[in-house]
């Protein structure tokens, strides 16, 4: 068990998925309502059409948008320090924080947020941050229908619940890729959702990329 692991277990009121598969953990009310709304109008405000590492060809696989958030913004700054301070890493080791936001209809089919070995966005990653290790979303919102997050290799299915976070480590404990971790962020049927996502990483993220 890493150190983070160790650190979100003494959090109260944190749960952790019983399972010896996967480290998920899920605490409710990380946000606050007006953090979570405030957040919300950003990622209206600076949304664009979500990408993917290595692309698979199938332009059904993401279909959300994404907002990547100004680096020199106060709040944001504060948001990601909190996300920093939970789950115990160093600022820095982390790449921006980002929010997404589904539509009806929108998705992530189920996939991994490690990077591929051999792929080659790992292989430029090597060269400064490397592999992503945990990673923190928050669900900004719950919308009237749809949009769980749904872990396949344990049967988990996860509501959206404002402020909820939820935390998974994305490797084993000899740091290899866990595949365990496969989601999938399942289609809005009625409204729309909202989440804020923050991957972090083994080495320092290179903060003029």
């Amino acid at each position: 068990m890493n150190q983070t692991s160790e650190i979100l277990r003494a959090v109260p009121g944190m749960q952790r998925t019983p399972t010896p598969k996967l480290e998920l953990f899920r605490l409710r009310g990380f946000l606050d309502a007006d953090e979570c709304e405030r957040l919300m109008q950003m990622i209206d405000a600076n949304r664009q059409p979500s990408t993917q590492s290595d692309d698979n060809g199938d332009p059904t696989y993401r279909t959300s948008e994404t907002c990547y958030f100004g680096s020199g913004d106060a709040f944001i700054a504060e948001v990601d320090r909190k996300l920093h301070d939970l789950l115990g890493i160093p600022e820095g080791f982390s790449e921006p924080l980002q929010g997404q936001r589904y539509e009806v209809g929108q998705e992530f089919k189920n996939h991994t947020d490690y990077f591929e070995p051999g792929g080659a966005d790992l292989q430029k990653r090597n060269q400064t941050a490397g592999q992503r290790t945990w990673t923190a979303m928050v669900y900004l919102n719950a919308p009237e229908a749809g949009g769980a997050t749904r872990f396949k290799a344990i049967k988990k299915t996860v509501v959206p619940e404002r402020g909820a976070l939820l935390a998974w480590n994305n490797l084993k404990p000899d740091g290899s890729p866990n595949f365990s971790t496969l989601h999938h962020g399942m289609k809005v049927r009625a409204g729309t959702k909202y989440v804020i996502t923050k991957w972090f990483t083994e080495r320092p993220w290179p903060r003029s990329a």
